[in-house]
C-alpha cells in the first residue's frame, strides 16, 4: 500500500508537469487568445487635417542676370566696378576710349548739317540729306556703345576686361541663370551663358527650377504657392509662386520629369545664389476628416482594404480614400472615429515570420476570436 500511495504521488506529480509544459508550449506558439490579443499593435482613426503636397529639389538661382559687352569695339579706357558691387539701374559700369567715335560724331554732324541746308534743292539733294541723317545717327550709337550701363539695379556677378584691354572681354566666368533670365532693356545686353564683358545679377529676385514626375506636375498649374526650404539652413524657410511649367519633358533614369520654375515672394537674408533646395507645392487639403496613417492602408488591384480589429478578431474591411497625405490618408467611408486598426506585419526575420502567421490564422487569413489554430478546434 505505500509504495502505491507513493506511485500515485509520483504519477500525479509528473502529470501536473506535463500539463503546465503544455500550457507554457501554447502560450509559447501564440495560441492562448489572451496572449495573441495583447501582442496585437494597432494605429487608431482619428479626426484632423489631411495635407497632400509634391516636391522636388532645385538650386537657388538668379530670375534676373544678364550678360552685357560694348557695342562697339575699342580699348578700355575705365571699369568702375569689381565683382561683388552692388549697382543701380543705370550706373556707368565701364567705358572705352571715345576719342575716334568722337571724332567721327562731329565729321557726322557737319554733313548731316550741310545736306539739310540744300535738301529741297532737288531729289538728289534730298537723298544725300537722308544718307547723311542715317550715318549721324550710326554715329550718335557708336559713341554710346563706348558706355556699359547697367539695365537694373543688382549684383556684378562676373568680370571679364581688363583696363588697356579688348572691349570684347572673354568668356562670362559666372553661372547665370538659365529658363526665366530677362533679356530686355539695353544695348549690347546678352542672356546669360553668352560671352560678355560682365554680368549683372539681381539678388533680390530669386527663384528655383525643380524637375517634378509626370504623376506630380499634372497636379500643378501656375500661380500655386510653395514653400522652399533649404539643406544648409535648418529652420529656416521661403515662398514662392510656381511662375512657369515647361512643356517639353526631361527624361532621367528613365523617369519623366518637367522642369517647374517657382519664384521666391518672401525670401529670407540668410539665402545665397547656388543653394540647394527642396520645393513643396500643396496639392490638396481635406480638414475635420476620418485620417489614418498611410501605412496602415493596403491597395491592390484598385481596391484599399484596412486591418479592422474588432471584438478581438481582425477583420479586412474596405474603405474608400480620399486626399493621401504623406503621413496620413483620408478614409471617407468604411471607418470610424477610434476605429483600432492592425497594420500590415512587416517581414524581417523567420521568427518574425512565423508570428505573424499565427497572428492571422495561418494561411494569410483573417480568424476571428481566441486565435485558434489552422484546422479548429485547439487541437
Amino acid at each position: 500500500m505505500k509504495f502505491r500511495r507513493r506511485g500515485l504521488l509520483i504519477n500525479g506529480a509528473l502529470g501536473i508537469l506535463l500539463l503546465g509544459g503544455a500550457g507554457a508550449i501554447y502560450n509559447a506558439l501564440g495560441l492562448g487568445g489572451a496572449t495573441q490579443e495583447a501582442a496585437v499593435r494597432t494605429v487608431a482613426a482619428s479626426r484632423g487635417t489631411v495635407v497632400a503636397s509634391v516636391s522636388a529639389s532645385g538650386s537657388v538661382e538668379s530670375a534676373q542676370t544678364r550678360s552685357l559687352s560694348f557695342d562697339t569695339s575699342g580699348t578700355v579706357e575705365k571699369i568702375y566696378v569689381q565683382v561683388g558691387d552692388k549697382v543701380s539701374k543705370g550706373q556707368i559700369l565701364a567705358r572705352l576710349d571715345d576719342d575716334s567715335a568722337r571724332e567721327g560724331l562731329e565729321a557726322a554732324l557737319a554733313d548731316y548739317q550741310a545736306a539739310a541746308e540744300d535738301s529741297g534743292s532737288s531729289a538728289a539733294a534730298y537723298a544725300s540729306y537722308v544718307k547723311a541723317r542715317i550715318a549721324y545717327r550710326e554715329a550718335q550709337r557708336e559713341v554710346a556703345g563706348t558706355v556699359l550701363k547697367a539695365p537694373f539695379g543688382g549684383t556684378i556677378t562676373a568680370l571679364n576686361g581688363t583696363v588697356g584691354g579688348s572691349s570684347s572681354g572673354g568668356s562670362v566666368a559666372s553661372t547665370t541663370a538659365g529658363s526665366g533670365a530677362s533679356t530686355s532693356g539695353g544695348s549690347g545686353a546678352s542672356t546669360g551663358g553668352s560671352t560678355g564683358f560682365l554680368t549683372v545679377t539681381n539678388t533680390a529676385k530669386l527663384q528655383l527650377t525643380g524637375n517634378f514626375t509626370e504623376t506630380d506636375v499634372a497636379r500643378l498649374k501656375v500661380g500655386q504657392e510653395a514653400t522652399v526650404t533649404f539643406d544648409a539652413l535648418s529652420g529656416v524657410s521661403g515662398k514662392g509662386e510656381i511662375t512657369q511649367i515647361e512643356p517639353v519633358s526631361a527624361t532621367s533614369n528613365n523617369v519623366v520629369q518637367y522642369p517647374v520654375t517657382v519664384a521666391f515672394t518672401e525670401v529670407p537674408k540668410q539665402v545665397k545664389l547656388g543653394q540647394t533646395a527642396t520645393v513643396s507645392v500643396e496639392v490638396g487639403r481635406a480638414a475635420d476628416v476620418i485620417a489614418l496613417a498611410s501605412s496602415a492602408i493596403t491597395t491592390a488591384g484598385g481596391q484599399s482594404t484596412v486591418t479592422l480589429l474588432k471584438n478581438g478578431r481582425q477583420v479586412r474591411t474596405p474603405v474608400t480614400l480620399g486626399v493621401k497625405g504623406t503621413v496620413t490618408t483620408e478614409i471617407r467611408s468604411g471607418l470610424s472615429e477610434g476605429d483600432q486598426v492592425v497594420p500590415p506585419a512587416t517581414t524581417t526575420t523567420t521568427g518574425q515570420q512565423g508570428n505573424q502567421m499565427r497572428g492571422f490564422g495561418g494561411g494569410g487569413g483573417f480568424t476571428g476570436g481566441g486565435g485558434q489554430p489552422p484546422g479548429g478546434g485547439g487541437r
